[in-house]
Formats: C-alpha cells, structure tokens, sequence
C-alpha cells in the first residue's frame, strides 16, 4: 500500500509538471464576446458595441461616446476612458448598463485610466496634462473603488507613455513610449511599482499600439511600421524582448506601401482568452473602411467579424478586445 502512494504521488509530480504554466502565466480563459469601438458620424466620437466572434448579436451597449473599451479579467466589468466632466474611468455592467464613474485623487492630474488590472483593483492611467507640467507625463495607477491610492509608474518629462497591458499575473505593465517630439521610442515592460524597467523593441520602433501580453505570459503583441513608407503589420515580441517575428495573416497584405492605394493597416491586436487566437481590425485604403477580424495565432483562419456603415475615412470598427463575457445567444 505503502508503495502504490508513493507511486500515485510521484506520478501527481509528473503530472503537474507536465501541464505547469509559464512564469506569469494564468489558466487558459474561455473565449466570450468581442469589445469594440465604432465611429458614430451622428456623434462625430465612437461608441462601444459587442459581438460574438462569429459576428452575431452586435449591440451596442450605450447612446453616448465613449472610447478606449477594455474586458476586465473576469468578463463582468467593461472600462473605458472617463466622461468629460473629469472621471479618469467609466465602469460599466454589460448585463444590467449600469455606470459607475472613476475620479482620481488628485483632481490637477489628468488621468485617462481604461485598463484595469488582472485582480480588478486597479487601474493603470495614462497622463495627458505634459503642456500644463511637462515633468508630470508618465504612467500612473489608482484604486478602481474609489480612485484613490495614487502610484506613479513610470516619468517621461515632455514625452507620452501609454499602457498598453497587464502582464497575466498582474505585476508588469506594458506600454508605448513617445519622446518630446511627439515620435515613438519603443516598447517597454516595467513593475507595476516603477521599477525594473526595460525597453524590449529598438529604438524608433514605428508602435501603431502599446502590445499586449499573451495569457501563457511570455509574449507581446503589437502592430508597428516596419518603415515610416509602409502601413501596419502584426509582430511578437517575448516578454524580455527576444524573438521578434511578424504574424503573417493570410488572406490580407498587412503592411503594405502607402503609395499603394489598395494597401491595408493591421492594427489593434491582442489575444484570445485561450491564448489560441487573435483579434484585430484593418483599414483598408482604398475603400477606407476598417472592421474587426479574428484568426489563429499563426496567420491562418482569417475571419471577418463586423461590417461597419459606410465609413468616415479612416474610423469605423475598431479597438477591439476579446474578453470571457459569455457568449450572446
């Protein structure tokens, strides 16, 4: 008897180390509804909508503009950016469109704050107050209950940094750094203390977005310009910055010249819950429009989601994050 435990808890070690998850990582979620912007010429801004990913039961979820939508983790909460009446954050039930706003402790310090941690209780905020006081712009983070308990992130005098993403375990940040000029640096990972910070893409990477962190942990996800002459394309960087590939999507020319008139930008990526998929959307130049799509982490499986109205040059559908909201249906 003594020996069958033995064996049965030897074989539990092997099992576990078989299925063990990367550093950082989190259990694969379950793929739920897609979050997305769409531009309302009536309202000349974007309202926010949901779909399946197959593209059924659109509904948009709200009369008035609101943009940068994010899932929380969990799949109840929806945040966007704040009202203009100086809430940093909109936190929204999907289920029952109750609003509850978000304003930061410190009423001086212009905070747009839509992303919200992997626990739910906080929120990582970018600064938009550099003319006012150049030596403030940075990344911050409040509490998602009441906006207090400011932390400061990071400090980029004059510059822009924007968050992109939490890393699964919710102890990194993501995001996009600009410099005075307004033209972008890179991309860069950095505690959510401020320390440890780390620039993971070179220097005068052409960022279209501020990445995304995969759920196993260990990836990036980003859309950049491989030159200042060519649209966007989508890229993977490991979490230390090794390993930059692009994501060949086929069935579109991502990328392509700007000079070509039929050319098309891939833009806004992030990951499935599961980790399997991708979504993003693509404008295309020749029509001007721009809608959500889905394939699999490779390239393949290209798949439309939504078909926007006829669109304002260069707005339609997009923003688009994937969360673990039950289906609609």
């Amino acid at each position: 008897m003594r020996k069958l435990i033995v064996l049965g808890f030897l074989a539990g070690l092997a099992l576990a180390a078989l299925f063990a998850l990367p550093a950082g990582a989190k259990p694969p979620g379950v793929n739920g509804q897609i979050l997305f912007g769409r531009f309302d010429p009536a309202q000349g801004d974007t309202v926010i909508y949901t779909a399946n990913p197959d593209g059924s039961h659109e509904q948009q979820l709200l009369p008035f503009a609101l943009e940068c939508p994010h899932w929380s983790a969990d799949g109840s909460r929806i945040v966007t950016c704040g009202l203009p009446d100086g809430s940093s954050a909109l936190i929204i039930n999907p289920d029952t469109g109750n609003l509850r706003e978000v304003f930061p402790s410190d009423p001086t310090l212009f905070l747009a704050c839509p992303l919200p941690s992997p626990d739910g209780q906080r929120l990582a905020c970018e600064q938009f107050d550099q003319p006012a006081d150049p030596s403030r712009a940075g990344i911050y983070s409040i509490r998602s209950t009441d906006g207090g308990g400011l932390i400061r992130i990071t400090s980029n005098p004059g510059g822009s940094d924007s968050p992109g993403d939490y890393s699964p375990n919710g102890k990194r940040l993501v995001f996009g750094r600009s410099d005075q000029n307004g033209e972008p640096v890179g991309l860069f990972v950095v505690n959510v203390n401020g320390t440890g910070l780390k620039q993971i893409t070179q220097t005068g990477t052409l960022f279209s977005t501020t990445g995304a962190w995969s759920p196993q942990g260990n990836e990036i996800i980003f859309s950049r310009h491989v030159s200042d002459s060519v649209r966007s394309s989508i890229w993977v960087v490991h979490a230390d910055g090794s390993g930059l590939h692009e994501i060949q999507v086929q069935g579109v020319a991502c990328g392509g010249a700007f000079s070509d008139p039929t050319s098309k930008s891939c833009l806004e990526p992030r990951w499935s819950p599961d980790g399997k998929k991708i979504v993003f959307d693509i404008f295309n130049a020749d029509t001007g429009q721009r809608n959500i799509y889905t394939a699999h982490a490779d390239g393949s499986g290209l798949f439309q989601v939504t078909h926007a109205p006829s669109p304002v040059l260069g707005e339609g559908d997009q923003f688009p994050d994937w969360g673990t909201h039950p289906l609609a249906g």
